[in-house]
């Protein structure tokens, strides 16, 4: 395997964030991926940063729906700006970017609108967004290819752990508060970004940060973060995980109980655990072939913290009990699908049973 094969590769929201700075937005822009806080976050950030406020009802034309033909857009850019930088036009969402089609655009339109990308006037610019393009088809997506080669795509993919890090690093610096490397370990590790199986994306992340730049002083402590974090779902099923694995059944009740009080659903608590075993089953067999961590990392295709916290917890269990937990997983949730039993009762009998 070569050298540099994971090598990282530097993320859009730090190539967007340098090219702003220096003055290297082109009059064409597309924003898309996967990551919605960044799509919506660089186009507000755009947009501020060109368009004066006093102007903003015309210098910043936003056309979506009914309202959204190639005519539309050309007079639009054609139309000079009064005193912001540049003349806007938005298309937000814009679906043909994603490889699918949009309600009122023909397939003549949208040959037209790229045929005008390189004709877009000095002193505008064209910002396009668009979620979840699958990678697989971008390079036969003609609007997004168009882009590539006019202007600038700025694509932002899951962030990965070091990239996680200077996301916080660069809201805490910006909120002037002081911090330890260990505290923005605990933040990346203790959060629920990168697990699919909550619904944690960048907003809920954002939102804790302010939540602990709050409730710290000039220093930000481990004491603040286990404060704002403490409900999380995912770290409350590995630590009762844990605890069951050190034999400590007491402490795996109460955690379960405290997860259902605090308003998880079964269904979801239940997928959590489900989800949990499996991957620290995976861990634990591939830590057992001698995989590094880039390896497990290329295999599962998760963040790298994600497979830490399942190393965590390996030890505690063998083989054989991680499978026989995990079938007793399944059949709880079958349990409690077919009705056979209580949701709550399925999930404590599964704790005392294993």
């Amino acid at each position: 395997m070569p050298a540099d094969f994971y090598k990282e590769k530097e993320h859009a929201f730090i190539t967007i964030g340098k090219d702003i700075k220096e003055g290297n937005i082109p009059r064409l822009v597309l924003l898309c991926g996967k990551e919605d806080y960044l799509i919506r976050f660089y186009a507000d950030a755009l947009i501020k940063k060109y368009v004066s406020d006093a102007c903003r009802p015309i210098d910043l034309v936003t056309l979506e729906g009914e309202f959204l033909t190639v005519d539309k857009v050309k007079e639009s850019l054609e139309t000079v700006s009064l005193v912001s930088e540049r003349k806007v036009v938005f298309l937000p969402e814009f679906t043909p970017a994603a490889g699918k089609a949009v309600k009122g655009l023909s397939d003549s339109d949208i040959k037209e609108l790229i045929e005008y990308f390189p004709m877009i006037p000095e002193g505008a610019l064209l910002l396009i967004t668009a979620s979840e393009i699958d990678e697989a088809k971008a390079k036969k997506n003609k609007v997004r290819t168009a882009v590539e080669k006019h202007g600038s795509v700025y694509d932002f993919q899951a962030l990965n752990e070091s990239q996680l890090q200077n996301f916080i690093e660069k809201r805490f610096r910006t909120a002037g508060k002081m911090y330890a490397p260990s505290v923005i370990r605990m933040i990346v590790s203790e959060s629920g970004y990168g697990n699919k199986a909550i619904d944690y994306s960048l907003y809920n992340l954002e939102n804790d940060l302010k939540k602990i730049i709050a409730h710290s002083d000039g220093q930000i402590t481990p004491e603040d973060v286990k404060e704002v974090l403490a409900s999380n779902p995912e770290n409350n099923v590995f630590a009762m995980l844990d605890a069951i694995g050190r034999n400590r059944k007491d402490e795996a009740f109460r955690l379960l109980h405290n997860l259902l009080q605090s308003g998880t659903p079964v269904f979801n608590l239940l997928r959590l655990i489900t989800g949990q075993l499996e991957l620290i089953l995976a861990v634990k067999e591939m830590r057992d072939e001698g995989l590094s961590l880039p390896q497990m990392q290329k295999t599962l295709g998760i963040h790298q913290f994600r497979i830490k916290k399942a190393m965590a917890v390996t030890g505690q269990y063998s083989m054989k009990d991680l499978r026989a937990a995990l079938s007793a997983a399944y059949e709880v949730d079958e349990n409690i699908k077919t009705g056979l039993m209580d949701g709550q009762l399925a999930l404590e009998y599964f704790i005392a049973g294993i």
